[in-house]
């Protein structure tokens, strides 16, 4: 019965239905599903397959965009069920757009992913100057850093990044991706970030391989 009401749950969400989504999510509580199957078999699962129809093109931005916010909506749903102890999380990311740079579309999408899909994410927000970089890395102490930007103006403001947590001593403790419109793969090489996501569901896949090792 688990395994049947999870599957539907799974059809639901890669199907885009917000509210059979959730009417599943209630009843699979109800059945005494535990949340955190709930999220790695349910939600989890669902998000990798709309993230395989995203990359073969059966799938669209704006797909990726409403998968991602009912991933979240279940996320919080499930929220008063869970106990920290109940959800191994993947790990810790701390996302932001530059300094300068006031786009988050990008950003946004690739921190519901990553939330979906297991991760706790610190937003920065946009126009994040070096230094909240750094300061994020000390207090929370994450696995990962991401970084967008969508001008060519403020793409240099990856690299300063960079060169500041090297500074802090911090750069070592971290890795580090990079993304946005104008970032290529030897852009991020050059200012010596680990990896380039050419867009969300590569770059949560990225992140995946990083904390899975």
């Amino acid at each position: 019965m688990s395994e049947e009401l999870l599957a539907k749950l799974r059809e639901a969400i890669i199907n885009l239905d917000l509210d059979a989504s959730k009417s599943l999510t209630k009843e699979c509580l109800e059945k005494g599903i535990p949340p955190s199957e709930i999220v790695s078999k349910g939600i989890g699962i669902a998000m990798e397959e709309v993230g395989r129809k995203f990359e073969s093109s059966e799938y669209f931005l704006s797909e990726l965009i409403v998968a991602g916010e009912i991933g979240k909506e279940i996320t919080q749903l499930l929220k008063p069920y869970l106990k920290e102890s109940d959800i191994k999380k993947r790990g810790r990311v701390v996302i932001g757009t530059v300094k300068g740079d006031l786009h988050d579309i990008g950003k946004n999408i690739f921190g519901m992913m990553l939330e979906a899909t297991g991760f706790e994410v610190i937003d920065l927000g946009t126009d994040v100057p070096a230094e909240a970089f750094v300061e994020a890395v000390r207090k929370n102490n994450p696995d990962i850093v991401g970084m967008s930007a969508l001008l060519t103006v403020t793409m240099g403001e990856m690299e300063n990044v960079i060169n500041e947590l090297k500074k802090a001593g911090l750069r070592d403790r971290v890795k580090i991706i990079v993304g946005g419109a104008p970032i290529t793969e030897e852009f991020a090489r050059k200012i010596g970030a680990d990896a380039y996501g050419k867009d969300a569901v590569a770059g949560v896949e990225i992140c995946k391989s990083w904390v899975e090792k």
